[in-house]
């Protein structure tokens, strides 16, 4: 099973002032036109999805992704507005129409996917309150066998100097981390929010960030490596039963892409 991750594409409306508006929307196409050539069979998009909130940036999020021929499954970001998201999508079945959250769990690969939120309107910081984290648990206790990734926009560790401290309450972190290493079928969490690329053994697990589809607020890529090239990330999921990640760049003129390191 092959995944393509998708992440902070900071999405403008069409005719913002803003300069990287254009560029970010020519960011994701250009993801998209590629992971298109690769037929995976799921793509997640970690969150920050637009810059504001609005729905006209969800508008220009939603044809910007309707090319894609494999399935689509988003979680919101601290700068994503839940109610716009849901009306956007609304053809998205998994999405859940009311409640408070915007997390779900995807039978239909055999990589079971389940994405959470981690978001509080009004907070850029990491949420994971006691209720997310009995829904966690026990979706988790309900399918303990089967081989599992999740996804989340905020990541519950410390990444480099610029984020520390990431969720407003620690122990709602730490109590992620012990739910996770409670169910050893989790393979991986996949994060966004802190724009570049890291991974580090966590939870008895693995955990991955990536850097932002949207070149302009990108953080730690080897400039030497991908200058301003579009970079997704891409999980594989092996004949025995491991997940294996990396960063694929789109280069500048050319049409295939190239890894850049495996995560």
């Amino acid at each position: 099973m092959l995944i393509a991750q998708i992440s902070d594409t900071h999405i403008l409306a069409p005719g913002s002032d803003h300069p990287a508006a254009d560029s970010r929307a020519a960011d994701l196409e250009a993801c998209v036109a590629d992971i298109n050539g690769l037929r995976p069979d799921a793509v997640i998009l970690t969150g920050d999805t637009v810059q504001h909130g609005g729905p006209l940036e969800y508008a220009r999020l939603h044809g910007l992704l309707a090319p894609l021929e494999a399935p689509l499954y988003l979680i919101p970001g601290n700068r994503d507005h839940g109610s716009a998201m849901r009306r956007a999508f609304s053809e998205l079945a998994y999405l859940p129409e009311n409640g408070e959250f915007l997390h779900y769990a995807i039978e239909d690969h055999p990589l079971r996917l389940v994405g959470l939120d981690s978001t509080l309107p009004g907070e850029r910081k990491g949420f994971f309150c006691a209720a997310r984290q009995t829904w966690l648990d026990q979706t988790l206790a309900s399918a303990a066998e089967r081989p599992t990734l999740l996804f989340i926009h905020h990541p519950p560790f410390d990444v480099e100097d610029h984020y520390v401290g990431g969720y407003r309450r620690p122990e709602e972190a730490e109590a992620l981390a012990a739910i996770v290493t409670g169910h050893p079928q989790v393979l991986r969490l996949t994060c966004g929010h802190v724009h570049c690329a890291t991974e580090r053994q966590w939870a008895g697990s693995v955990a991955t960030t990536m850097p932002s589809v949207a070149v302009d607020v990108r953080k730690g890529v080897d400039e030497s490596i991908a200058r301003q090239r579009p970079i997704y990330l891409l999980h594989r999921l092996t004949e025995a039963g491991e997940l294996v990640s990396e960063l694929r760049a789109l280069p500048e003129t050319a049409a295939a892409a190239e890894p850049v390191a495996a995560q």
